[in-house]
């Protein structure tokens, strides 16, 4: 399993308690289209993400990641570095 793979699966376990209507989680599900998300609860996620993995999410980096894949690819390239 490669390191994208396995951040990929806890970045779908930090968000399913912020989707409740329990829609099918993919690399192309939208925070704002589909998992509906408010910028207050995006904030909440991306708190917890920065805790999981001690690193700082730039604020201007949020409004380009719409979907998880790119999420992944972010915090991917974050951890890395």
């Amino acid at each position: 399993m490669s390191n994208r793979a396995a951040l990929y699966a806890r970045i779908i376990e930090l968000i399913e308690p912020f989707n409740p209507k329990k829609i099918a989680l993919t690399e192309a599900t939208s925070f704002s289209d589909d998992i509906e998300m408010d910028s207050l609860t995006v904030m909440d996620l991306v708190a917890n993400m920065e805790d999981e993995w001690d690193i700082v999410i730039p604020l201007n980096l949020l409004p380009e990641l719409e979907t998880i894949g790119q999420l992944t690819d972010a915090i991917a390239k974050l951890v890395k570095d």
